[in-house]
Protein backbone atom coordinates (compact mmCIF):
# COMPACT_ATOMS: atom_id res chain seq x y z
CA UNK A 1 0.00 0.00 0.00
CA UNK A 2 1.34 3.49 -0.93
CA UNK A 3 1.47 6.12 1.82
CA UNK A 4 -1.16 8.01 -0.28
CA UNK A 5 -3.01 5.05 0.01
CA UNK A 6 -2.47 4.35 3.49
CA UNK A 7 -3.69 7.81 4.71
CA UNK A 8 -6.65 7.52 2.61
CA UNK A 9 -7.46 4.38 4.37
CA UNK A 10 -6.93 6.47 7.68
CA UNK A 11 -8.80 9.76 6.84
CA UNK A 12 -11.45 7.70 4.69
CA UNK A 13 -12.14 4.20 7.41
CA UNK A 14 -15.70 3.89 5.66
CA UNK A 15 -14.66 3.97 2.09
CA UNK A 16 -11.28 1.95 2.92
CA UNK A 17 -13.99 -0.60 3.99
CA UNK A 18 -16.53 -0.39 1.30
CA UNK A 19 -13.09 -0.91 -1.06
CA UNK A 20 -12.08 -4.26 1.44
CA UNK A 21 -15.73 -5.75 1.35
CA UNK A 22 -15.90 -5.33 -2.58
CA UNK A 23 -12.65 -6.55 -3.03
CA UNK A 24 -13.59 -9.89 -0.51
CA UNK A 25 -16.46 -10.80 -3.07
CA UNK A 26 -14.25 -10.93 -6.27
CA UNK A 27 -13.62 -8.66 -9.10
CA UNK A 28 -16.65 -7.97 -11.33
CA UNK A 29 -16.40 -7.71 -15.13
CA UNK A 30 -16.84 -4.06 -16.26
CA UNK A 31 -17.46 -2.72 -19.50
CA UNK A 32 -15.81 0.56 -19.75
CA UNK A 33 -17.01 3.01 -22.37
CA UNK A 34 -14.63 4.62 -24.41
CA UNK A 35 -11.29 5.07 -22.00
CA UNK A 36 -9.77 7.65 -24.48
CA UNK A 37 -7.86 9.93 -22.14
CA UNK A 38 -5.32 9.89 -19.36
CA UNK A 39 -7.72 9.84 -16.59
CA UNK A 40 -10.48 7.61 -18.09
CA UNK A 41 -7.85 4.88 -18.56
CA UNK A 42 -6.12 5.58 -15.31
CA UNK A 43 -9.36 5.56 -13.03
CA UNK A 44 -10.13 1.72 -15.02
CA UNK A 45 -6.56 0.47 -13.78
CA UNK A 46 -6.58 1.64 -10.80
CA UNK A 47 -9.76 -0.44 -9.76
CA UNK A 48 -8.72 -3.08 -11.35
CA UNK A 49 -5.25 -2.89 -9.35
CA UNK A 50 -7.44 -2.31 -6.17
CA UNK A 51 -9.00 -6.28 -7.02
CA UNK A 52 -12.68 -4.66 -7.82
CA UNK A 53 -13.04 -5.06 -11.58
CA UNK A 54 -11.82 -6.98 -14.60
CA UNK A 55 -11.86 -4.11 -17.25
CA UNK A 56 -13.27 -4.46 -20.53
CA UNK A 57 -11.97 -1.69 -22.20
CA UNK A 58 -14.35 -0.56 -25.12
CA UNK A 59 -12.72 1.93 -27.80
CA UNK A 60 -10.18 2.16 -30.29
CA UNK A 61 -7.57 -0.04 -29.71
CA UNK A 62 -4.75 1.73 -30.67
CA UNK A 63 -5.58 4.89 -28.69
CA UNK A 64 -6.03 2.79 -25.57
CA UNK A 65 -2.53 0.81 -26.24
CA UNK A 66 -0.88 4.67 -26.94
CA UNK A 67 -2.44 5.78 -23.74
CA UNK A 68 -1.08 3.00 -21.85
CA UNK A 69 2.34 3.20 -23.25
CA UNK A 70 2.29 7.36 -23.00
CA UNK A 71 1.61 7.04 -18.94
CA UNK A 72 3.69 3.97 -18.19
CA UNK A 73 0.44 1.92 -17.46
CA UNK A 74 0.11 -1.88 -17.62
CA UNK A 75 -3.05 -3.68 -19.29
CA UNK A 76 -2.71 -7.24 -17.75
CA UNK A 77 -5.57 -8.60 -17.24
CA UNK A 78 -7.64 -6.14 -19.55
CA UNK A 79 -9.55 -7.15 -22.46
CA UNK A 80 -10.18 -4.40 -25.26
CA UNK A 81 -12.75 -4.79 -27.82
CA UNK A 82 -11.77 -2.47 -30.66
CA UNK A 83 -14.41 -0.21 -31.37
CA UNK A 84 -14.34 3.61 -32.88
CA UNK A 85 -16.76 5.91 -32.12
CA UNK A 86 -17.92 6.47 -28.40
CA UNK A 87 -21.61 5.85 -29.58
CA UNK A 88 -20.95 2.75 -30.51
CA UNK A 89 -19.04 1.84 -27.27
CA UNK A 90 -21.77 2.58 -25.91
CA UNK A 91 -23.94 0.41 -27.27
CA UNK A 92 -21.41 -2.42 -27.36
CA UNK A 93 -21.05 -1.95 -23.67
CA UNK A 94 -25.07 -2.16 -23.39
CA UNK A 95 -25.31 -4.69 -25.24
CA UNK A 96 -22.34 -7.13 -23.09
CA UNK A 97 -24.21 -5.84 -19.91
CA UNK A 98 -27.63 -7.19 -21.18
CA UNK A 99 -25.90 -10.42 -22.00
CA UNK A 100 -24.90 -10.68 -18.83
CA UNK A 101 -21.20 -10.80 -19.82
CA UNK A 102 -20.37 -7.53 -17.36
CA UNK A 103 -22.06 -6.58 -14.14
CA UNK A 104 -21.12 -2.80 -14.34
CA UNK A 105 -20.41 -0.35 -16.76
CA UNK A 106 -17.46 2.52 -16.28
CA UNK A 107 -17.93 5.89 -18.04
CA UNK A 108 -14.75 7.03 -19.83
CA UNK A 109 -13.99 9.81 -21.40
CA UNK A 110 -17.10 10.39 -23.78
CA UNK A 111 -20.44 12.93 -22.43
CA UNK A 112 -22.42 11.38 -19.92
CA UNK A 113 -25.17 12.06 -22.12
CA UNK A 114 -23.35 9.94 -25.21
CA UNK A 115 -23.66 6.99 -22.12
CA UNK A 116 -26.85 7.87 -20.68
CA UNK A 117 -28.49 8.01 -24.01
CA UNK A 118 -27.70 4.69 -24.95
CA UNK A 119 -28.45 3.15 -21.80
CA UNK A 120 -32.11 4.41 -20.72
CA UNK A 121 -32.85 3.78 -24.75
CA UNK A 122 -35.63 0.71 -24.59
CA UNK A 123 -33.98 -1.26 -27.48
CA UNK A 124 -30.68 -1.69 -25.31
CA UNK A 125 -32.48 -3.65 -22.48
CA UNK A 126 -31.24 -1.99 -19.42
CA UNK A 127 -34.33 -0.13 -18.79
CA UNK A 128 -36.11 -1.06 -15.57
CA UNK A 129 -39.43 0.10 -13.76
CA UNK A 130 -37.97 2.64 -12.32
CA UNK A 131 -36.54 6.43 -13.38
CA UNK A 132 -32.19 6.21 -13.44
CA UNK A 133 -31.22 8.61 -11.16
CA UNK A 134 -27.22 9.39 -9.47
CA UNK A 135 -26.02 8.93 -5.83
CA UNK A 136 -23.19 10.56 -4.51
CA UNK A 137 -22.01 8.18 -0.92
CA UNK A 138 -19.83 10.99 0.90
CA UNK A 139 -17.26 9.36 3.58
CA UNK A 140 -16.61 12.92 5.91
CA UNK A 141 -13.71 13.18 8.05
CA UNK A 142 -15.74 15.35 10.15
CA UNK A 143 -19.11 13.21 10.50
CA UNK A 144 -19.87 10.47 12.18
CA UNK A 145 -21.73 7.78 9.06
CA UNK A 146 -21.55 7.88 5.57
CA UNK A 147 -24.12 10.62 3.66
CA UNK A 148 -25.70 9.95 0.48
CA UNK A 149 -26.91 12.68 -1.63
CA UNK A 150 -29.21 12.29 -4.30
CA UNK A 151 -29.62 13.67 -7.04
CA UNK A 152 -27.14 15.93 -8.22
CA UNK A 153 -26.40 14.59 -11.70
CA UNK A 154 -28.66 13.21 -13.53
CA UNK A 155 -32.39 14.55 -13.41
CA UNK A 156 -32.68 18.34 -13.58
CA UNK A 157 -36.04 19.31 -11.94
CA UNK A 158 -37.86 15.94 -10.79
CA UNK A 159 -41.12 15.23 -10.83
CA UNK A 160 -42.97 13.77 -7.85
CA UNK A 161 -42.96 10.48 -9.41
CA UNK A 162 -39.45 10.52 -10.43
CA UNK A 163 -38.35 11.78 -6.55
CA UNK A 164 -39.94 8.71 -5.49
CA UNK A 165 -37.94 6.55 -7.71
CA UNK A 166 -34.52 8.49 -6.51
CA UNK A 167 -35.48 7.79 -2.80
CA UNK A 168 -35.80 3.59 -4.04
CA UNK A 169 -32.58 3.78 -5.71
CA UNK A 170 -30.91 5.32 -2.53
CA UNK A 171 -31.92 3.08 -0.26
CA UNK A 172 -30.76 0.29 -2.06
CA UNK A 173 -27.44 1.95 -2.37
CA UNK A 174 -27.56 2.44 1.26
CA UNK A 175 -28.33 -1.61 2.08
CA UNK A 176 -25.81 -2.31 -0.61
CA UNK A 177 -23.45 -0.32 1.72
CA UNK A 178 -24.79 -2.10 5.13
CA UNK A 179 -27.45 0.56 6.21
CA UNK A 180 -30.00 -2.41 7.05
CA UNK A 181 -32.74 0.73 7.58
CA UNK A 182 -31.10 4.02 6.43
CA UNK A 183 -33.01 7.45 7.42
CA UNK A 184 -33.99 9.31 4.91
CA UNK A 185 -34.41 13.74 5.25
CA UNK A 186 -36.41 15.25 2.36
CA UNK A 187 -34.37 18.62 2.08
CA UNK A 188 -36.21 22.17 1.56
CA UNK A 189 -35.61 25.39 2.86
CA UNK A 190 -38.13 25.22 5.36
CA UNK A 191 -39.83 22.79 7.45
CA UNK A 192 -43.45 23.17 6.90
CA UNK A 193 -45.49 23.16 4.05
CA UNK A 194 -45.81 25.58 1.96
CA UNK A 195 -47.88 26.00 -1.12
CA UNK A 196 -44.86 28.55 -2.99
CA UNK A 197 -42.50 26.14 -2.39
CA UNK A 198 -42.63 23.03 -4.48
CA UNK A 199 -39.98 21.10 -2.72
CA UNK A 200 -42.19 21.13 0.56
CA UNK A 201 -45.48 19.92 -0.95
CA UNK A 202 -43.05 17.10 -2.62
CA UNK A 203 -41.23 16.09 0.41
CA UNK A 204 -44.72 15.54 2.62
CA UNK A 205 -45.96 13.17 -0.41
CA UNK A 206 -42.77 11.08 -0.31
CA UNK A 207 -43.38 10.98 3.59
CA UNK A 208 -46.91 10.13 3.04
CA UNK A 209 -46.32 7.48 0.43
CA UNK A 210 -43.92 5.64 2.91
CA UNK A 211 -46.36 5.39 5.53
CA UNK A 212 -48.52 3.67 3.11
CA UNK A 213 -45.78 1.25 1.75
CA UNK A 214 -45.42 2.87 -1.38
CA UNK A 215 -41.51 3.54 -0.69
CA UNK A 216 -40.41 0.66 1.83
CA UNK A 217 -37.22 -0.12 3.68
CA UNK A 218 -36.34 3.36 4.84
CA UNK A 219 -37.87 5.70 7.36
CA UNK A 220 -38.73 8.87 5.47
CA UNK A 221 -39.45 12.97 7.00
CA UNK A 222 -39.72 15.90 5.16
CA UNK A 223 -39.71 18.60 4.34
CA UNK A 224 -36.48 18.96 6.62
CA UNK A 225 -34.09 22.15 6.37
CA UNK A 226 -30.59 20.87 6.00
CA UNK A 227 -29.55 21.76 9.75
CA UNK A 228 -32.67 20.48 11.02
CA UNK A 229 -31.66 16.85 9.20
CA UNK A 230 -28.45 16.46 10.04
CA UNK A 231 -28.43 18.36 13.81
CA UNK A 232 -30.78 16.64 16.62
CA UNK A 233 -30.08 19.97 18.38
CA UNK A 234 -31.13 22.09 15.82
CA UNK A 235 -34.40 20.45 15.60
CA UNK A 236 -35.14 20.24 19.06
CA UNK A 237 -34.11 24.08 19.50
CA UNK A 238 -37.04 24.42 16.45
CA UNK A 239 -39.65 22.76 18.54
CA UNK A 240 -39.30 19.80 15.57
CA UNK A 241 -39.90 16.57 16.51
CA UNK A 242 -38.32 13.98 13.38
CA UNK A 243 -37.42 10.31 13.72
CA UNK A 244 -34.34 11.34 11.23
CA UNK A 245 -32.95 14.54 12.51
CA UNK A 246 -29.33 14.04 13.95
CA UNK A 247 -29.95 10.32 12.31
CA UNK A 248 -30.13 10.79 8.93
CA UNK A 249 -28.34 8.51 5.90
CA UNK A 250 -29.22 9.77 2.78
CA UNK A 251 -30.28 13.38 2.36
CA UNK A 252 -32.59 13.89 -0.86
CA UNK A 253 -32.17 17.56 -2.23
CA UNK A 254 -34.76 19.64 -4.39
CA UNK A 255 -33.05 19.29 -7.84
CA UNK A 256 -29.80 18.91 -9.66
CA UNK A 257 -28.91 22.77 -8.31
CA UNK A 258 -29.12 22.03 -4.61
CA UNK A 259 -27.51 18.58 -5.07
CA UNK A 260 -24.32 19.69 -7.26
CA UNK A 261 -23.72 22.48 -4.83
CA UNK A 262 -24.23 20.60 -1.54
CA UNK A 263 -22.01 17.60 -3.14
CA UNK A 264 -19.36 20.50 -3.53
CA UNK A 265 -19.15 21.96 -0.21
CA UNK A 266 -19.11 18.50 1.18
CA UNK A 267 -15.78 17.57 -1.14
CA UNK A 268 -14.05 21.22 -1.31
CA UNK A 269 -15.08 22.81 2.20
CA UNK A 270 -15.18 19.49 4.85
CA UNK A 271 -13.27 17.31 2.77
CA UNK A 272 -15.36 14.68 1.83
CA UNK A 273 -14.33 11.56 -0.51
CA UNK A 274 -17.08 11.40 -3.16
CA UNK A 275 -18.47 8.12 -4.67
CA UNK A 276 -20.68 8.73 -7.51
CA UNK A 277 -23.20 5.90 -9.33
CA UNK A 278 -26.00 5.93 -11.02
CA UNK A 279 -28.62 3.47 -9.84
CA UNK A 280 -31.89 2.12 -11.66
CA UNK A 281 -31.01 0.55 -14.28
CA UNK A 282 -30.48 -3.04 -14.54
CA UNK A 283 -26.48 -2.63 -13.92
CA UNK A 284 -24.70 0.05 -11.70
CA UNK A 285 -22.96 2.66 -13.84
CA UNK A 286 -19.79 4.19 -12.27
CA UNK A 287 -19.94 7.55 -13.48
CA UNK A 288 -16.64 9.84 -12.61
CA UNK A 289 -15.35 13.08 -13.21
CA UNK A 290 -11.94 14.28 -14.67
CA UNK A 291 -11.63 16.23 -11.32
CA UNK A 292 -12.15 13.31 -9.21
CA UNK A 293 -9.26 11.88 -7.12
CA UNK A 294 -7.36 8.41 -7.69
CA UNK A 295 -9.52 7.86 -4.15
CA UNK A 296 -12.47 8.82 -5.26
CA UNK A 297 -12.96 6.29 -8.62
CA UNK A 298 -11.76 3.59 -6.62
CA UNK A 299 -14.33 4.32 -4.14
CA UNK A 300 -17.11 4.60 -6.84
CA UNK A 301 -15.92 1.40 -8.58
CA UNK A 302 -16.23 -0.29 -4.98
CA UNK A 303 -19.73 1.43 -4.43
CA UNK A 304 -21.01 -0.10 -7.84
CA UNK A 305 -19.97 -3.20 -7.30
CA UNK A 306 -21.31 -4.22 -3.81
CA UNK A 307 -24.29 -2.77 -5.41
CA UNK A 308 -24.20 -4.78 -8.37
CA UNK A 309 -24.13 -7.54 -5.80
CA UNK A 310 -26.86 -6.52 -3.80
CA UNK A 311 -30.13 -7.77 -4.01
CA UNK A 312 -33.59 -6.97 -2.19
CA UNK A 313 -34.31 -9.47 1.07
Amino acid sequence: MTQEAESNASRYGRCATWIEQARAAGALPTAVVYPCSRDALAGALEARDAGLIDPVLIGPEASIRAIAEREARDLAGCTIDDVERPVDAARHAAQLAHDHRVAVLMKGSLHTDELMSVVIARGAGLRTGRRISHVFVMDLPTHDRPLLVTDAAINIAPSLAVKADIVRNAIDIARALGIDVPKVALLSAVETVNAAIPSTQDAAALTEMAARGEISGAILHGPLAFDNAISAAAARIKGIESPVSGDVDILVVPGIEAGNILYKALVYLANALAAGVVAGAAVPIILTSRADSPASRTASAAVACLRARYTQP
